[in-house]
């Protein structure tokens, strides 16, 4: 019987193969386009193009970054307080996965009902395995230059520490195989391993990742948007660096108050550190620093025209400086600076905002779809919660309780005038709370009575959905008993472009890819890891050493970035002078700047205020109101137990496949399951 690669690549396979060696030949297929995983390994690493496929082979196992809602790989927005779904029943029909783990459906024997499903364990040591076969082997090849036999252990480097990256923020600490290929015909004591520590598992990760990076090209070609470079490997490194500066694996009460019993059972170490240490902030500055040095990326701009709204009073610039972008939020078109980037209409492989990321389907097929309006063929289901809503500031920098003083902010009464600016039309009659808002709501938000444009159909266009019970588009509308409806009141417009229309005569969708990671995470993280300092540190990162301390201007400067391309106001000197009102309004920025692009889980939980935040009811309009009088009020939607939603420490982490410790004796359960 011939070697199956993909049978034994995770750690677990392999035991379970060691009993079933004998068993018949059974067929693997699809490892890239040129061969099955039943390929004999010495064809494999033949030539240069056979170990090239098989490479990217690997790097295709990874499930689709963007597919975080409906048939997930991972909880998403529907396991935070940002999102919610409006389909309520369990079973097969239930593939909302966030939801199940928010619930606490998800088990050690349950990941989900339909595959995929959250259980990809298995599948990221799949992956590591074959990278340390082509990393064994990569002298193999005959005609293999220099360059090429670099360039590919550049790639792999970067597979293999992403598929430990996945590990890492969904699982915890991970198995540490090394470059070791694990043999197939041991005894079985060979195969138990035990897990590394959350430290262990950081470092080993951020190492490979700046391995690779000295590797990778900087630049990928236009054909070749999608694959990693230098810079994706720096960018991921800061991410994790944020990751483990902050509160819940940095020692302190949240460390202690989630992981403080948490030890190895084979030497009774902690698997996450009890010692908080501020070098690690010191660390992650330095890392976003590392990225923004590069010079080669900045948030993505598009020049203001006669349709871009004047700013409000007070909002063009910080005094200090000229008024036009990058010093102020005058010269840009805020709304349009922010929702290209999502709808399709900026290139992507041409945008510099886009440090790594994907062409994809599932925006545009699913995540579209799910928010559109069931008048246009939508679902209409796809809801973001009054929270997100709260969270956006008003156009002039204020929050809504600021606002409401002077009446700027209200939730009584309707807008009187239409408006159209950047080419986003509103109606007269707009529910005051939706009016003058930051940019991002309007490129973010589908609300009550708001426009889907859908302008590529020249049947159904510029289409104004009403979620009023009786609407066509409400809950009573499409029947009680669909789930074909705004449970909240609100729905993810973020990945929808004007033209994009399900039904209709001339009917299409324009093309998207996912930003796993861009700029303006770097800038929000410098500004975070830099505002939690109290001393001046010494960092080296590869050959450079970086020196960082508080430098407000430096958090001011990052962070107000970010501010300004949204139109609004950066931070003043009064917010500046405090670090807690700092983290405060980064806290609040993250979560508007990164709505539905898979942050707020991570976010939440490492800064150690998940159950906080969870503990809120979620809450939204009234679905079944059919009145403006009965409609706007805030309610908690659904009274199914699959919106009930449960707060446990535990849910920091997925749980480990129970079949896997079975396997494993020496391999802990994450706490809690």
């Amino acid at each position: 019987m011939k070697t199956s690669i993909k049978r034994i690549a995770s750690v677990a396979v392999i035991i379970l193969m060691v009993v079933m060696i004998s068993s018949c030949k059974k067929d693997y297929l699809n490892i890239g386009d040129y061969f099955d995983d039943e390929f004999n390994i010495d064809s494999a690493f033949s030539n240069p193009r056979n170990i090239e496929a098989y490479m990217w082979g690997a790097a295709a196992m990874f499930p689709d970054e963007s597919n975080t809602i409906r048939l997930g790989y991972t909880p998403g927005p529907m396991a935070s307080d940002e999102g919610l779904n409006g389909l309520t029943g369990g079973g097969a029909s239930n593939v909302y996965y966030g939801m199940d783990f928010a619930t606490g459906r998800i088990s050690p024997d349950f990941f989900g009902d339909s595959n995929p499903n959250l259980n990809q364990w298995g599948t990221y040591y799949k992956i590591i395995r074959k990278c340390n076969s082509i990393l064994q082997n990569l002298d193999r090849p005959r005609g293999f230059t220099n360059a090429d036999r670099l360039r590919i252990e550049g790639y792999t480097r970067f597979i293999r520490a992403y598929a430990y990256y996945n590990i890492l923020v969904d699982y915890g600490p991970a198995i540490l195989l090394g470059d070791e290929v694990v043999n197939t015909n041991e005894p079985i004591e060979y195969y138990d391993r035990t897990r590394g520590t959350y430290d262990e598992t950081m470092e080993y990760t951020c190492g490979e990742f700046e391995k690779a990076a000295t590797l990778l090209p900087k630049e990928s070609s236009l054909l070749d948007f999608g694959r990693p470079t230098k810079g994706a490997a720096f960018a991921l490194i800061a991410r994790l660096r944020l990751i483990h500066a902050s509160p819940l694996f940095n020692g302190g009460p949240v460390a202690s108050a989630y992981f403080g019993n948490w030890k190895r059972k084979t030497d009774n170490v902690n698997y996450v550190s009890q010692q908080y240490d501020e070098s690690r902030w010191a660390v992650a500055a330095a890392a976003a620093k590392r990225v923004i040095d590069m010079g080669q990326y900045r948030l993505y701009t598009v020049v203001s025209d006669d349709k871009t709204p004047s700013l409000p009073q007070g909002v063009t610039s910080d005094p200090s400086f000229y008024s036009n972008y990058p010093n102020g939020a005058a010269g840009i078109d805020p709304l349009r600076s922010y929702s290209d980037i999502f709808t399709g209409e900026a290139v992507a492989a041409i945008n510099k905002e886009l440090i790594w990321g994907r062409n994809t389907d599932y925006l545009e097929k699913t995540i579209s779809q799910g928010s559109m309006p069931p008048s246009l063929g939508g679902w209409g289901r796809f809801c973001v919660t009054q929270k997100v809503v709260d969270a956006y500031l008003m156009d002039d920098g204020r929050t809504k309780e600021e606002a409401s003083a002077d009446g700027y902010y209200s939730e009584t009464g309707f807008t009187e005038k239409p408006r159209n600016f950047s080419g986003y039309p509103l109606n007269s009659g707009v529910y005051k709370m939706y009016a003058n808002r930051e940019m991002r709501f309007y490129a973010s938000i589908g609300f009550n009575e708001a426009i889907w444009q859908a302008l590529s159909s020249t049947s159904v266009n510029n289409h104004t959905a009403k979620y009023y019970y009786q609407d066509a588009d409400g809950r009573g509308g499409v029947t009680a008993t669909s789930p074909n409806y705004p449970i909240t009141g609100y729905v993810i417009k973020k990945y929808n472009h004007p033209m994009d229309a399900f039904q209709g005569t001339g009917a299409r969708h324009i093309k998207k890819a996912y930003s796993i990671i861009r700029y303006a995470e770097i800038l929000l993280s410098y500004a975070e890891a830099l505002n939690n300092l109290t001393g001046s540190h010494t960092v080296k990162l590869g050959d450079r050493e970086y020196t960082v301390s508080r430098d407000v201007e430096q958090v001011k400067a990052a962070f107000n970035l970010v501010r300004y391309r949204a139109g609004l106001p950066g931070l003043s000197s009064a917010q500046l002078s405090s670090a807690p009102e700092v983290q405060k309004q980064i806290v609040r920025e993250r979560m508007v700047e990164f709505l539905w692009e898979n942050r707020r889980f991570y976010d939440v939980r490492r800064w150690g205020i998940y159950e906080e935040t969870e503990r809120e009811p979620i809450r939204g309009m009234n679905p079944d109101g059919s009145t403006k009088e009965t409609y706007y009020q805030r309610v908690i939607p659904g009274t199914s137990s699959f919106m009930t939603r449960i707060v446990n420490k535990k849910l920091v982490f997925m749980p480990i496949p129970r079949v896997e410790l079975r396997r494993l004796p020496s391999v802990d359960q994450n706490p809690g399951y």
